[in-house]
């Protein structure tokens, strides 16, 4: 009888085991390996992507060109350069980004509270290493979008050079 309650015991073991595993979660979507790698891949590309002032507002010029803010809703309502569209970082899909930039081939400039100098209510700075530049290129990236370039430089927000629109544009 011992004997047969600890074989009752024992094929009950695998059950047990198989109702654990169809009770556990899938993996999530995340893959901190795979943006290591991609933001490897892309270190010395980005590097011949930062551009300077004068080249980024020489580029702005150009109507197949569109300046990508992606910075909170609120951030780019009270102030923005003129004429920038606006998609929030968190909201990047592909869906999104189709709707949003003509083609892959769109040149794509972007910036971000890190560029600007002497607005701390409208461009704090952040920690250099969290700009949101870098993430923000790192994505469009990803996404196929290769044509991205990023301002270099820290501009005072006097620069007379720079224009700004949105409800806080004094």
């Amino acid at each position: 009888m011992k004997t047969l309650k600890v074989m009752i015991v024992l094929a009950l073991i695998p059950l047990s085991i198989q109702s654990q595993k169809k009770n556990e979660l899938p993996k999530s979507k995340v893959d901190f390996n795979s943006f290591l790698k991609i933001s490897e891949e892309i270190k010395e590309y980005r590097e011949k992507r930062l551009i300077s002032l004068d080249t980024f507002l020489k580029y702005m010029s150009d109507k197949n060109t569109i300046v990508l803010d992606t910075r909170s809703e609120a951030a780019y309502k009270r102030k923005h350069f003129k004429g920038a569209i606006h998609i929030n970082f968190s909201d990047f899909t592909k869906e999104e980004l189709t709707k949003r930039v003509p083609s892959k081939e769109t040149r794509i400039l972007i910036y971000c509270n890190n560029n600007i100098d002497g607005d701390p209510i409208n461009f704090p700075t952040k920690k250099i290493n969290l700009a949101l530049n870098i993430p923000t290129f790192i994505n469009l990236y990803g996404y196929d979008y290769k044509n991205v370039y990023e301002l270099s430089s820290l501009v005072n927000i006097q620069n007379k050079r720079l224009l700004f629109e949105g409800t806080d544009t004094r």
